[in-house]
């Protein structure tokens, strides 16, 4: 039986589209018809809010899914997931207490590999599992990245935003060393702005460096994508014929492809 791609989607730098790419690829591969769940592991539960799921109003969230004494059993996943009709897929929100896990988790053996364990449960029910990650390394990252098929890195294309891409290379150095298998990746350009001549500069330099390591989908500014922020919404319930809408979908489509 197929299990779940697992997608997680992260960089150490903030502001470069993490959450707007989760949310939305998320909604683009469901529309695909892909069976799709998205697990928010930042503390700030940014996706959470995005899609009207405020921490304070849910009773379980991500955190007890690393909490659990069995966190690969059945009968967790059942209450942790909550089932987003509008956007198309299955959720489970973020929550402040994610940020105690680095000393909740301090003396539990095999802490980096709790997340992976933990989604044996569910693989078998889902086509894709998207993760959205904070932007600062830490357990949260480090399982995220264990558990990873896929690492999808949302890259603004600006000069500043290449050092989030280092930092993220060189944890990712560290952790090839004790994995299995190194981990792999794709850098996905965001936040671009046709006009400005910096941002083609930074696209040019990306394709250079990167060459198949990143996506041909570039995602370009579009203020529709706050648009649905501000109203709880999915890009593709306001504006399913805009053009952010339409890269997503095209970044569904490679994903797919992989």
């Amino acid at each position: 039986m197929q299990r779940a791609v697992v997608l997680t989607i992260a960089n150490q730098k903030g502001g470069v589209g993490k959450t707007t790419t989760a949310v939305s690829v998320g909604a683009a591969l469901a529309r695909a018809g892909k069976r799709v769940l998205l697990l928010d592991l930042d503390p700030h539960a940014n996706a959470s809010i995005h899609l009207r799921l405020y921490p304070e109003e849910t009773p379980y969230t991500t955190y007890d899914v690393f909490m659990a004494q069995i966190p690969e059993s059945p009968a967790l996943w059942q209450q942790v997931r909550i089932v987003h009709e509008s956007a198309g897929f299955d959720v489970v929100p973020g929550s402040v207490r994610l940020a105690e896990l680095e000393i909740d988790l301090r003396e539990r053996p095999g802490k980096g590999a709790v997340l992976r364990t933990a989604l044996e449960a569910v693989r078998q029910e889902y086509d894709y599992i998207v993760l959205d990650c904070p932007p600062h390394v830490g357990i949260l990252l480090v399982n995220a990245l264990v558990a990873a098929d896929w690492l999808i890195i949302p890259i603004q294309t600006d000069f500043l935003a290449l050092h989030g891409l280092k930092l993220l290379f060189d944890t990712i150095g560290v952790l090839n060393k004790i994995l299995p298998a190194p981990v792999r990746y794709r850098v996905l350009p965001t936040l671009y702005d046709k006009r400005a001549g910096a941002c083609s500069r930074v696209l040019e330099l990306l394709s250079r460096k990167m060459g198949h390591s990143m996506f041909a989908t570039t995602i370009g500014m579009d203020t529709r994508f706050r648009e649905a922020s501000a109203h709880g919404r999915v890009i593709y319930e306001i504006a399913p014929n805009s053009r952010g809408a339409k890269q997503y979908e095209a970044l569904a489509q490679e994903i797919m492809a992989l």
